[in-house]
């Protein structure tokens, strides 16, 4: 513990004596109470100072309190904490609380104690906002994270063209690094993903198109499900919530570290340096990773198929004459709008994280449901539009 030593005053006015501490409470012109401290003020000496100084003026509550150190000789972090406590104390009331005879030695020392008090009337938080205050300004929040969507889009697709006119330009090794991390990584969990959501599809239908004499038609309903929204959607959604967390807490450990403005004082865009990599490599291993969990979901389907006594040929014709190029072509444009969705809200939360140490965490669970939120409300969309176009 660091002590700080005064210089020695007079003792000579004392009505109580402690080991080596001297206080005492009177009376000041303003209705108020004066604590006088005089001597030694230590984790020995506190105890008794401190029951000597707060028990009258507990029973007192003075409006104002005024602490006289012009004596004090000695004081150190615990000595800190009584006046920390009569302000508390005082404050409580609505009164105010300062020091008299202070040197400029203790000035520094002393100040300290001088903390903001939860306890002082003045000190509390404001009220709640009303329902309307809070719909207003969730509205608002909105409505311009909306606008940074938008503005961010702008970017995105300026850069986009960008890469697209000057290839050579574009940081393959980062996107290959990216790649390898969101797309070969992540290939296990996908593969089994649509393992598992073969085996669910088919197993959910046998039962019932058992009642209607129709089992054969399980590898029609798994096939289209699967290849045309199944497939795309788990895909992606796997990804927001694995790749798309990552690029958020990425970006936003740099947002937090000051790397992003490091990138603009040197003249480097982080749309083009950061963000590009990671959208390409998105670009690239979400098809791939769709076209896996499509190939492992017929096997868990087959599985199925083959324990109810059905041969691989049959399956086989069953798929290839229910699904057309287009099934399988519009399926894969979807697994192109997700990756950008993912893989750019990702990078966007992560522009947007703040200070603090619960900052990347925020912006990484804000980065998974915006992706996920964003996915579905695009396959609705889609869905939409391939059904108008005959898709």
């Amino acid at each position: 513990m660091n002590y700080i030593y005064f210089e020695s005053g007079t003792d000579d006015f004392v009505t109580l004596r402690t080991k080596s501490v001297n206080v005492r409470v009177s009376s000041g012109r303003d209705g108020g109470k004066v604590v006088v401290i005089a001597g030694v003020l230590d984790a020995e000496t506190l105890t008794e100072a401190w029951a000597h100084a707060l028990e009258p003026l507990r029973k007192a509550r003075p409006s104002s309190l005024a602490i006289d150190v012009s004596q004090l000789s000695y004081c150190d972090g615990a000595g800190l904490g009584l006046f920390t406590g009569l302000r508390r104390m005082v404050s409580a009331g609505g009164g105010e609380t300062k020091f008299v005879g202070v040197r400029p030695d203790q000035q520094r020392f002393l100040e300290m104690s001088v903390l903001k008090d939860p306890l002082a009337k003045q000190l509390e938080p404001p009220p709640r906002s009303g329902m309307v205050v809070q719909i207003g300004r969730g509205t608002a929040e909105i409505l311009t994270d909306i606008g940074a969507l938008i503005v961010f889009i702008g970017e995105l697709s300026a850069t986009l063209v960008w890469a697209f006119l000057h290839p050579w330009k574009i940081r393959v090794r980062d996107v290959l690094n990216v790649a390898d991390k969101a797309g070969a990584n992540a290939m296990p969990v996908v593969s089994l993903l649509g393992l598992l959501i073969g085996l669910i599809l088919a197993f959910q239908t046998a039962t019932p198109l058992q009642r209607f004499g129709a089992q054969p038609m399980i590898p029609t309903i798994v096939a289209i499900a699967v290849v045309r929204e199944m497939g795309p959607l788990i895909t992606a959604v796997l990804l927001a919530g694995r790749s798309g967390s990552a690029f958020a807490a990425e970006i936003g450990t740099m947002q937090v570290t000051e790397e992003l403005n490091a990138l603009k004082t040197l003249g480097l865009d982080p749309v083009r340096f950061l963000v590009l990599p990671r959208v390409l490599a998105a670009l690239v291993v979400t098809p791939l990773l769709t076209v896996f969990n499509i190939l492992m979901s017929m096997v868990g389907a087959y599985i199925v198929m083959a324990a109810l006594g059905y041969s691989l040929s049959f399956y086989v014709d069953q798929i290839t004459g229910c699904i057309t190029y287009r099934d399988f072509i519009g399926g894969l444009a979807k697994s192109f709008v997700f990756a950008v969705i993912v893989a750019g809200i990702g990078c966007l939360r992560g522009m947007q994280t703040r200070s603090g140490p619960g900052a990347v965490g925020d912006s990484t669970t804000r980065a998974v449901v915006a992706g996920i939120v964003l996915t579905i409300l695009a396959d609705a969309v889609l869905g939409v539009v391939y059904y108008y176009l005959g898709i």
